[in-house]
């Protein structure tokens, strides 16, 4: 007799989403389950490389069906806009409900433009492929009369961008802002090659104080101090979909689903959430959004949900960080090697052996998802060893 199919809703083709896709239609490629993945583009979106297409890079276009061909999984292009999950049901606008037995949760985050007056309405982000064009031909415009670019944000992305601009177009003058110092979160050698790379390409460093506006030709500090900007890329802080939050699903107060340690909501257990939309505690303390640690948890996933539907024992999931790769151009990297706690180690990489590495951790993971379609591989560098075995 024919058992019902066994639903399965993937919401967000990023990193996390489409690994965790592609990996549960290899999974479960021999058990009766239909593998439903909902995105509001078409197109593959490689979040960890837009700071290059700011910069006046082009990268590979990648269309989502075509990374999905030969999987089984069927792609609802549409913005899922209502989950209803007591009834399992998400809502897509122009598609309608599509039911579900459980759900994987992999709406991601963007770069929060609500908390400082003025970044919506006259500053630039990393959150769209198009906006990212768009702002590079208005690079190139200003290089040629020699303007000024204010970068804010501290952590890796604005490094990372403002290095890519400035490396890009000599002509400009960058500016990168930030509450703390460029590289505070590593050690201090490290931190030392770091700023002397920026000091090569010109960048100049604004810390210490927060931006408490944004106008159309400058940023303003909290002491007072406006820094000239032509144009302004905004990389601090981030927020992510309030689906969840309006759904009634359990979540932090930052809108992040609460999760067990198989990574299923508290409140909804026929939900996991991965990723950026997933508040995970290990141990050592609460997992930040990163590539280095939402592909462990969209490929645990995957495994979780496919070893549960053919009866087996989950085992906790299990992470630590090991780096903090950072690009510096195309021509320097740092790597800052961590303890699972992503507090920093002594080594570290510099130079030509940094950026090889860089570019080997930090490349397009479309190869990983056509190898995931064949085989099952690893993503994880590290389950965290004693670190995430001691009591919380």
């Amino acid at each position: 007799m024919h058992t019902t199919t066994h639903r399965i809703v993937v919401l967000g083709a990023g990193y996390t989403g489409m690994l965790a896709a592609i990996r549960l239609a290899r999974r479960t490629r021999k058990l009766d389950v239909a593998i439903t993945l909902v995105n509001p583009s078409a197109r593959f979106t490689e979040r960890l490389r837009m700071h290059q297409i700011a910069a006046g890079q082009e990268l590979a276009n990648h269309h989502i069906p075509d990374l999905l061909a030969g999987t089984g999984i069927d792609f609802v292009w549409g913005w899922a806009t209502a989950v209803d999950p007591d009834a399992r049901r998400v809502h897509v606008d122009g598609v309608g409900d599509l039911a579900y037995d459980q759900l994987v949760y992999a709406l991601g985050s963007t770069t929060d433009t609500t908390a400082v007056p003025g970044v919506a309405d006259h500053a630039w982000t990393l959150n769209d492929p198009r906006r990212a064009h768009e702002f590079a031909g208005e690079l190139t415009e200003l290089a040629a009369i020699g303007g000024t670019v204010a970068v804010c944000g501290g952590g890796l992305t604005g490094i990372e961008a403002a290095a890519e601009i400035a490396e890009s177009h000599p002509g400009l003058r960058v500016t990168l802002v930030g509450s703390a110092e460029p590289g505070a979160m590593m050690g201090e050698k490290a931190r030392a090659y770091l700023n002397t790379v920026l000091d090569r390409l010109g960048i100049v460093r604004a810390t210490g104080l927060r931006v408490t506006k944004v106008l159309p030709d400058a940023v303003e500090l909290a002491d007072g101090t406006r820094i000239d900007a032509d144009l302004t890329l905004w990389t601090s802080g981030v927020r992510v979909s309030p689906l969840a939050a309006e759904a009634g699903i359990a979540t932090d107060e930052r809108g992040l689903i609460i999760v067990d340690p198989t990574l299923k909501s508290v409140s909804h257990p026929t939900i996991h959430a991965i990723g950026d939309a997933a508040a995970v505690r290990q141990a050592w303390g609460q997992i930040h959004g990163t590539c280095q640690s939402g592909l462990p948890t969209a490929a645990y996933a995957a495994d979780a949900i496919a070893a549960e539907l053919r009866g087996k024992t989950v085992r906790p999931f299990r992470f630590g960080y090991v780096h903090q790769p950072v690009s510096l151009g195309r021509r320097a990297a740092v790597i800052q090697f961590t303890n699972a706690d992503d507090t920093p180690r002594r080594f570290y990489l510099t130079g030509w052996a940094a950026r090889t590495y860089k570019e080997m951790v930090s490349s397009s993971p479309v190869p990983s998802f056509k190898m995931s379609k064949r085989m099952t591989a690893s993503v994880q560098l590290s389950k965290g060893g004693k670190a995430t075995r001691a009591t919380a």
